[in-house]
C-alpha cells in the first residue's frame, strides 16, 4: 500500500536503514538493565529522535510498521523493552509491579541520558543526532508513557499524588490509541487492575501533539467506548498545537501498526496501517521542523468527512 493511494501524494524516497539490538543500559533502580534497540537512516546528518513507548506486554520488537518507516524516512528511533513485557515475564506480586508507568517514564529518561552510548553503538551514527529536536510516542500504555514526558499528571496509587514528570528534552508527542481520563468513567477491571488509570489529569499538556484514535476501539476499560481514547486530544489545554487523527472503522491496532502479522490485531487493514504511517510521518517532519509541506497536504486531504479512511483536525 503506497502512499500516493492514501492521499494524492508521496513522501521524498524511503532510504536503507540500520538497526541494532539490544543495546544494554545499566538501570539499578529497575532491578535489571534497559534493552534497546536504536534503528536510523545510514544516510543523513543532524537526524531528529524519536522516543517511542511499546504497549502492555511488547517489546524493543515490536511495532515496526511505524518504527521501520520512520527511522527510513530520517528519524533515529529508540525503542525499549519495559518491565511489563511479556518477554520479561514479570511475576504478578513482584514490588515492581504497582510502579509499571514510572518506570517506564524512568526508562524513558534513561534513554536520554544514555544518548551518547546509543549513538556509539550503531555504526556510523555518532555526530549525526540532533538531540535538539526529540519527540516521545507509543501506542497504549505507551500513549500514556510518552504524555507524562510533555505534561500528563497521573495520580500515583500509593502516595495519592500527582507528580510533574515531564522531560524539557521532549519537544512533542504522538499519542496512538491511549488511555483517556479516569474516575468513574472506569471498568471494574480497569479500576482493580490498572490503577494509574484512575486519575489522569491531560489539563498540563502544552507541548504540541498528535493524537491517533479508532472509532471502533472498544476497550473493556472504559464506559464510554471509543471515544474515550480522544481524551487526550480534547483535555488539553492548549488546543491550538494539537491534532487529532480518528481512523475510520480502526480497533486498538489501528489496522495492525503493532507488527507484520501480529496475532492481537483484531482490525487487519493494510490501508489503516498506511493511513497511520502516512499521517504520523508527515506530522513528524512538521513538528519537527524537517518540512511542513507533506502536513500541510496531509491537512487538506483528511479534512471533513469526505475521506473513507479518516478524519484530521488540526488547530
Amino acid at each position: 500500500m503506497t502512499t500516493h493511494e492514501i492521499t494524492g501524494f508521496t513522501h521524498p524516497a524511503s532510504t536503507p536503514t540500520v538497526s541494532v539490538r539490544p543495546i544494554a543500559l545499566p538501570a539499578p533502580r529497575r532491578g535489571q538493565d534497559l534493552r534497546i534497540r536504536v534503528s536510523a537512516p545510514v544516510t543523513g546528518t543532524e537526524l531528529p529522535v524519536v522516543l517511542f513507548a511499546h504497549g502492555f506486554g511488547s517489546d524493543l520488537d515490536g511495532y515496526a510498521p511505524l518504527t521501520d518507516h520512520w527511522a527510513s524516512h530520517g528519524f533515529v528511533v529508540i525503542q525499549a523493552t519495559h518491565l511489563d513485557s511479556r518477554r520479561l515475564a514479570m511475576a504478578a506480586d513482584d514490588p515492581r509491579a504497582p510502579h509499571v508507568w514510572r518506570h517506564r517514564v524512568q526508562d524513558m529518561k534513561l534513554l536520554l541520558d544514555g544518548l551518547d552510548t546509543l549513538e556509539a553503538a550503531v555504526p556510523g551514527l555518532a555526530g549525526r543526532v540532533d538531540r535538539s529536536r526529540v519527540v516521545a510516542a507509543g501506542h497504549s500504555f505507551g500513549g500514556q508513557t510518552a504524555g507524562i514526558l510533555v505534561g500528563l499528571r497521573v495520580t500515583d496509587p500509593g502516595t495519592g499524588t500527582a507528580q510533574d514528570l515531564s522531560d524539557p528534552r521532549v519537544m512533542a508527542s504522538v499519542q496512538l490509541a491511549t488511555a483517556g481520563r479516569g474516575g468513574a468513567e472506569l471498568t471494574r477491571f480497569a479500576h482493580e487492575n490498572l490503577p494509574w488509570l484512575r486519575d489522569q489529569d491531560f489539563s498540563h499538556i502544552t507541548a504540541p501533539g498528535l493524537v491517533v484514535a479508532g472509532d471502533h476501539d472498544d476497550l473493556p476499560l472504559s464506559t464510554r467506548g471509543p471515544a474515550w481514547t480522544v481524551d487526550p486530544h480534547t483535555l488539553s489545554v492548549n488546543r491550538v498545537s494539537r491534532s487529532l487523527l480518528t481512523v475510520h472503522g480502526g480497533e486498538h491496532f489501528l489496522g495492525g501498526i503493532s507488527g507484520y502479522g501480529a496475532a492481537e490485531t483484531t482490525d487487519e487493514n493494510p490501508r489503516r496501517v498506511a493511513l497511520v504511517q502516512q499521517v504520523t510521518l508527515a506530522y513528524l517532519r512538521h513538528v519537527t521542523g524537517t518540512d511542513h509541506t507533506d502536513w500541510a497536504r496531509t491537512r487538506a486531504a483528511l479534512a471533513g468527512d469526505a475521506h473513507p479512511l479518516g478524519r484530521l483536525e488540526s488547530e
